[in-house]
């Protein structure tokens, strides 16, 4: 058998530790997940979700699957959170927030504001016991054993794990409202896939 080359070793190395994190995700899930899509399916507003770093970045991504899926959704940086976007959250709607750490200064100190207006908070953290995931409404855990990477440092099997979440929390909620490929074919009319919906032969 032909030996591997040290960048296809790093490469397999890397999937087998994303890959044992979503193992890991689908061995917790349990009623509070379904506590989580039930909030978001009643949310009569529009589905905040709010991070910093990588966090944010998936929750961008997630926010823009719930959108396009049937689930109004904004992406709010925690950063400038408390310099005036805090505006955006009105009583009707459901947070989301990210944090791997659950100790994120700017997602932390959206907290208060968040418990003023009485919206639910649900947290996704990968620390159960951390400042974010106690003040949450419902917390959802996206602890991997490790990251990929050899520094132990990036973000990597942490962000796939809470990329992974987010899309199911999505096509959950997209089977509740039982979402047809004609409303997707109405929110995304545009690209290959609007084409391939809106053009009959």
């Amino acid at each position: 058998m032909t030996k591997m080359s040290p960048l296809l070793e790093r490469a397999l190395e890397t999937l087998q530790i994303e890959i044992a994190g979503l193992e890991g995700l689908i061995k917790r899930l349990d009623s509070e997940f379904e506590e989580a899509v039930n909030l978001l399916f009643a949310c009569g507003g529009k589905v905040i979700l709010a991070g910093m770093g990588k966090s944010g970045l998936i929750a961008q991504k997630i926010a823009a699957t719930l959108t396009s899926t049937g689930t109004p959704a904004l992406f709010l940086h925690a950063g400038e959170s408390t310099h005036g976007d805090l505006g955006i959250i009105t009583k009707q709607d459901v947070v989301i927030a990210f944090s791997y750490s659950g100790e994120t200064n700017e997602v932390l100190q959206m907290i208060g504001h968040i418990q003023a207006i009485g919206v639910p908070l649900i947290a996704m953290t990968g620390k159960p016991d951390s400042t974010l995931a106690q003040a949450a409404t419902v917390h959802l855990s996206i602890a991997v054993e490790k990251e990929a990477c050899p520094l132990g440092l990036t973000p990597t099997a942490s962000s796939t794990a809470t990329l992974a979440l987010g899309d199911a929390l999505a096509m959950c909620l997209l089977e509740q409202r039982q979402f047809s490929e004609d409303d997707f074919a109405l929110f995304h009319p545009g690209g290959s896939l609007g084409r391939k919906l809106t053009i009959k032969i």
